[in-house]
Parts: C-alpha cells; structure tokens; sequence
C-alpha cells in the first residue's frame, strides 16, 4: 500500500448529517443542516455545533442560547439537502419541506416531528474557530419516536434508516459488524460430555 501526502483538511469521515431547529418563537423558527456536529461529554451531556457566522441560523441560536439537534433519517434526507443549500432569510424550510413543528420541553427551539431523536440543547460557549464558531451545549432533554423502541425498552436507532454525510454525499448505513467491546469478548467455554 502507498501513501501520498495529501493537503491539510478536515478528513473525518463519515458525519452525521442533522437538523438543527432554533429560534424561540413561530415568527423566528429556523431549520439548518450541520454535519459539524458531535458529543463531547458523558456527565454533563454536551455536545457541539459548528457554524459559520454568516448563516442566517447563528445569531438566532447566538441570541437565544438554545437550538435542537434533530437526528436524521432516510425518509428525510431531501429534507436535509435542502436545508443545507437553501437560506430561512429567504423562505419557511419547514413549509417547503413538510416538516412538522412540535414544542420542546425544556428549551423554546422546536423538533421536528419526522426526526427518530430530538436533543434538547442550551448554548454553554461560543468558541470562534475561523470559518465556524462552534457552539458548546448542554443536553437538557432527549425525546425518541416509540416505535423504534423494544418490549426490553431499548432504542433501536439502526431501525430508523440513519444517514451520513461524505465528502459532498449523502449515505444510508449498512450493516452490522460488531458491537462494543465484541474483540475482547471471553467465548463460553464447550461443555465436556
């Protein structure tokens, strides 16, 4: 295998690509893609947002100090692209795309019903980076569709048809190839007959 030295860039791929829903009442809502996104902290629960200034959405979360991380999903990934290329200074994203507005219940931003996951957030810093600000936040509540959840009540997020983003292309999820910790795992020993 040969290597060649490529140009300095941000190379970590796949992302998710999700909605972020801001805004702290009807007349202000806003919708817009981020695949600069991620955890940062168990306990507390944060995560983070990278965006650029110049997006209609960041002086709205900037003055509110609040915005939801909206998971995605194939049924929606027009949704997606289209919130990513297209301005709310401009037009009601949540009308052209038939997104359905639900209250949150610890911050004024709303969900998106079509999301398999909502997370709640309020802004803890705003760290200027360059090309992105990145948002730090704390996750104030957490809501997931029921039908993605078992008779055990566990969360079955891979049943929701989960995208990612690469390198300018938007991807299902294939299969499953282990689960955590699956490498160190002790096989039962065979019983002697």
């Amino acid at each position: 295998m040969t290597k060649i030295n490529w140009k300095p860039g941000n190379m970590i791929y796949p992302l998710p690509a999700v909605l972020v829903t801001c805004g702290d009442n009807k007349e202000n809502y806003n919708v817009l893609t981020i695949a600069w996104t991620g955890t940062i902290c168990t306990n507390p629960p944060m995560t983070y947002i990278s965006v650029r200034p110049n997006r209609h959405s960041y002086n709205i979360i900037k003055n509110t100090g609040e915005f939801v991380i909206n998971l995605t999903c194939k049924k929606i990934v027009k949704a997606v692209d289209f919130c990513g290329v297209k301005s709310g200074k401009d037009l009601n994203k949540f009308k052209e795309m038939n997104l359905t507005i639900e209250k949150a219940t610890k911050v004024k931003a709303p969900l998106i019903l079509e999301s398999p996951v909502n997370i709640e957030c309020q802004v803890k810093d705003i760290v200027k980076l360059g090309s992105h600000d990145m948002f730090t936040a704390e996750v104030v509540a957490v809501h997931v569709d029921e039908t993605y959840i078992d008779k055990n009540n566990k969360f079955h997020l891979d049943k929701t048809n989960p995208i990612c983003y690469s390198h300018g292309a938007y991807y299902e999820l294939g299969e499953k190839l282990g689960t955590f910790g699956y490498s160190v795992k002790k096989k039962p020993k065979k019983r002697k007959k």
